[in-house]
């Protein structure tokens, strides 16, 4: 008897015929097959089909990886459909169907999945095909690259076995391509593939029916194979989508000369500038463009080749760009002069083309300022600010006999790294390697994820390095020609140069220029690209948030107010102490600074003892003269003191400079945070010159100096520095530094004030755990303040915290009405909830927590929302409920990330503040940001 469930199973709808579809059912029928039912319903050359949705996939793996029962039934009655509009059956000896089994999710993810073409094709119905179609040697075609595909796909075969066939097979015909293998070559080259798909644990199947399950099945698992499973990762896409498969009558580009493939742009994927683009072969398939065994033509060639299929192209690709009002990628087949759409999608492009599009169609009537901020996502804009090749470097390299050759310029950008010649070594060796290979194949992609940079021999620029590295951003040469690559010996070999595994080699991604060895970088000048500007500005007239920049020195400073920053949100003046010429000054002051320390508090205590004594006591207030004669006057005290005069000096002159670059505009300076023992030398090193001085009859004073280096080195050493003697702490435990480094601050804006400047610093104290520490630290820095003639909050020197411990956060009540603005560090405050250090947690534990499914993304690249984002959430609300003057803003790694800024505006902060280089992402990716939010309030 059925039950509810089991009716429930029958009613669902599997199956969706192109003319039941439409653009918008993209969650359904993923994106390819959502696509083509829009074009069936635009009525442009689709080959009749159906597709199979993406519940369907979900579904299959809830039963655990089985098929839903109906599922097959379904098919066959759309199959019977395709049948009556082609006017073949299906498994037909006579007059066989032919189909494609295509994947496609909702997100593109171009040659992650598994597609197969001419199933359908067995030893009997391709003497059918061969008399229906009066060609045998095409149909010999179609079937020996079924039986490659299917084999591969859906059987699992290694495909070395058939690639040897095949090679062999050119050989002995003294060929260069398949094309030109003829019908006697064909047969054998397809009777040797039947005995090898027949050979494995799963023989090839003779019943085309059993061919479409098994196809269905094998791209419904490929949604999970290693390389769509990396891409996800790598593009922050959901594991849990699945993919469509669509269904649909094969059409033959491998039919003859006056057929062909190809696949092409409506502009330019890597420039942007509007021109049709792309590549076509004659007489093959879609596999021999995107695979590199074949070079293709340009498309402006096929022009002159097939003159009206061109023009039918051109027309339809225009149409398609308007109606979707996006830049397309359209794959092409054409039979006989007849003109095929087989797909169109959004396209992959470059940084640079996506920038360049989305200003254009802008200008063009075709989209709104607001849509081209959200058509170009903000973290593709570091394409733009990579490095290039200096040119001068660069031809001094052409000088030197170093350019090994040319091949298509795929994908901008330099790259500098180590030959590697496959995927794993790439992944073993990490991001400084560039992946060499003939061509690359989705088998790759782990290698390419991890690489720098891809160069392959054959291939061109729809082929998959090209398409791939254009998604990802990285640079990309392709079809250098002059370039044999043996993999078998990891080597490569151009215009007798041999280049061997671990070598260094450089390709420009510009120009298509291959270099051995290593040619110096400098970073881009993006004033000159006028799309760019135009972008930032129109996104800067619809932000909220400001965008500020972590900056440390002039030149920093510089690069970002370039980049259009709005002040500096974090100046680390540790990073100032660590230069050469500062750390023996540095040295200096901390082999004294405890004497001192305990000379302040024996001074201190004293006075609190003769309060309590009745304000007279000749032993106390003796023992007072004598602590305050020894700070004024004995060594180590003078030796502090002339230390700090001299780091005072030095930060005087480093604010200077900072406060002058960003003129007009605030500065945050963290006061000293870095634990003290990070400016000694470690105190293993300390140890062995001590004993080997001593050993070495080294003169006394020698000793001494290096025996007191040694007592504060073992003093400062703390089992756990990240929680220890740093920040507020060390402020208040040693006054006297926080003292030097705002008398720099002001002295320097009082310099640059008298120079008719408008400096704007603001003073931020680290590690606060609560109320006291902020007050006691406040009370002795504003004292330093006004006595240096400044007035305190807004508009004259303002006071804040960081606030980086998850106390602070729940604290910030308290802490508001002392403070004119917080700086969530959102570093720290990550480590402190989570418990990780993120110098250790990714190599250690951390990529085991993301590959199960521990932890949803790294909260280091992208903010935790529902700890730390929770913990950031209080603080801003009740800090601003306390003080509703309070400036908030975050100046964490996370401040240059696009997901991470979407949480920032929806908390309310004031700014962000990010490296340098992000700048330009962070601009982009608050106004989105902004419309967003403005879209959720409608």
């Amino acid at each position: 008897m059925a039950t509810a469930k089991d009716h429930l199973m029958t009613a669902t709808k599997y199956v969706y015929r192109f003319s039941e579809g439409n653009a918008g059912m993209r969650d359904l029928l993923g994106g390819k097959g959502a696509n083509l039912c829009e074009m069936v319903g635009l009525g442009l050359p689709v080959p009749p089909g159906f597709v199979i949705s993406t519940d369907t996939c979900r579904e299959y793996y809830r039963l655990g990886r089985e098929l839903p029962d109906g599922l097959m039934k379904s098919v066959r009655s759309e199959m019977a459909v395709v049948e009556g509009a082609v006017g073949r059956r299906f498994g037909d000896p006579a007059a066989p169907l032919l189909v494609s089994v295509r994947s496609g999710s909702k997100f593109s993810m171009p040659g992650m999945m598994d597609t197969i073409l001419n199933l359908g094709l067995t030893a009997d119905t391709v003497r059918g095909f061969a008399e229906a179609t009066g060609d045998r040697r095409f149909a010999l075609d179609s079937y020996r690259r079924f039986l490659q595909l299917f084999g591969k796909v859906a059987l699992y075969l290694d495909t070395e076995p058939f690639e040897e066939i095949l090679k062999a097979a050119k050989e002995s015909a003294g060929v260069a391509s398949d094309a030109e293998l003829d019908e006697r070559a064909l047969e054998d080259v397809v009777e040797r593939f039947e005995r090898y798909a027949r050979s494995g644990p799963h023989a090839f199947p003779d019943d085309p029916w059993e061919q479409l399950e098994l196809a269905i099945r094998a791209v419904f698992d490929s949604w999970n194979n290693a390389r769509a499973t990396a891409y996800r990762e790598y593009q922050g896409i959901s594991h849990d989508l699945g993919t469509a498969v669509s269904i649909m009558a094969m059409v033959f580009g491998n039919s003859g000369w006056d057929s062909g493939t190809g696949v092409c742009f409506t502009r330019n994927p890597a420039s942007g500038t509007r021109e049709l683009y792309g590549e076509f072969l004659a007489n093959a398939q879609g596999e021999d463009v995107v695979s590199g065994v074949r070079t293709p033509r340009p498309i402006s060639e096929l022009a002159t080749e097939m003159p009206a299929a061109h023009t039918e192209l051109v027309r339809h690709g225009q149409n398609l760009e308007n109606h979707f009002r996006d830049v397309q990628d359209i794959e092409f087949t054409i039979e006989h002069g007849k003109l095929y759409i087989l797909q169109t999608r959004s396209a992959k492009r470059t940084a640079m083309a996506a920038v360049k599009t989305a200003v254009d169609m802008t200008d063009e009537g075709l989209i709104s300022k607001e849509e081209a901020i959200l058509r170009v996502p903000a973290s593709d804009l570091m394409q733009l600010l990579v490095p290039l090749f200096d040119e001068e470097a660069k031809q001094r390299a052409v000088e030197e006999g170093r350019l090994l050759g040319r091949g298509l310029n795929a994908s901008p950008g330099a790259a500098t790294g180590q030959a590697v010649f496959d995927s794993e070594t790439a992944v073993e060796r990490g991001a400084e390697v560039i992946l060499v290979r003939p061509e690359t194949s989705p088998d790759d992609m782990p290698g390419m994820l991890r690489a720098a940079a891809v160069l392959t021999s054959r291939g061109g620029i729809t082929s998959h390095a090209a398409v791939v590295t254009r998604g990802l951003g990285k640079p990309a040469v392709v079809g250098c020609s002059d370039l044999y690559v043996d993999l078998s010996r990891k080597l490569m070999a151009v215009n007798g140069t041999t280049i061997h595994e671990g070598e260094d080699i450089s390709i420009d991604g510009f120009t298509g220029e291959v270099f051995a060895g290593r040619i110096e970088t400098i970073a881009p000048d993006i004033s000159r690209n006028d799309a760019l500007i135009r972008l930032l500005e129109w996104a800067d007239g619809i932000r909220r948030l400001a965008i500020r920049a972590n900056a440390d020195t002039p030149n920093d400073a510089a690069q970002a107010r370039g980049f259009g920053a709005h002040g500096i949100g974090l100046c680390r003046t540790e990073h100032m102490f660590f230069q050469p010429e500062r750390l023996p000054s540095v040295r200096r002051m901390l082999m004294s600074a405890g004497h001192v320390a305990r000379l302040e508090q024996k001074i201190e205590d004293a006075r609190v003892e003769l309060q309590q004594a009745g304000g007279v006591s000749a032993e106390i207030e003796k023992d007072i003269r004598e602590a305050q004669d020894a700070l004024e006057g004995d060594a180590e005290s003078l030796a502090y003191r002339e230390a700090l005069a001299h780091l005072e000096e030095y930060q005087t002159a480093d604010f200077s400079g900072i406060l002058r670059t960003m003129d007009g505009l605030p500065v945050v300076i963290r006061l000293l945070d870095a634990p003290l023992h990070e400016f000694l030398p470690p105190l293993e090193s300390l140890i062995d010159e001590f004993a080997t001085a001593r050993a070495s009859g080294a003169p006394a004073e020698e000793l001494a100096e290096k025996e007191h280096l040694l007592e504060e080195a073992r003093s400062l050493r703390e089992s756990n520095p990240m929680l220890g003697h740093r920040g507020s702490r060390l402020g208040l435990t040693y006054p006297a530094i926080y003292e030097m480094q705002v008398r720099a601050i002001l002295a320097a804006t009082n310099g640059l004030k008298a120079e008719g400047l408008d400096p704007r610093p603001e003073i931020m104290m680290p590690l606060i755990m609560g109320k006291a520490e902020l007050v006691a630290l406040q009370t002795r820095l504003r004292t330093v303040a006004t006595a240096m003639g400044h007035t305190l909050g807004k508009p004259g020197i303002h006071f804040g915290t960081m606030i980086e411990l998850p106390r602070a956060a729940l604290l910030a009540g308290e802490l508001a009405d002392h403070a004119d603005f917080f700086s969530f560090g959102s570093n720290d405050l990550t480590q402190m909830t989570f418990g990780f250090s993120r110098d250790d947690a990714e190599e250690k534990f951390l990529r085991f927590y993301l590959e199960r499914g521990l932890l949803p993304q790294n909260p280091f690249a992208t903010l935790d929302e529902a700890g730390v984002g929770r913990l950031i959430r209080i603080a801003v609300e009740e800090g601003r409920a306390a003080n509703p003057r309070l400036e908030l803003g975050l100046c964490g790694e996370h401040g240059g990330d696009p997901q991470s800024i979407v949480f920032c505006e929806s908390a309310g902060l004031d700014y962000v503040s990010c490296s340098p280089l992000r700048v330009p992402v962070a601009r982009l990716a608050a106004a989105a940001a902004a419309l967003g939010e403005r879209e959720k309030d409608v």
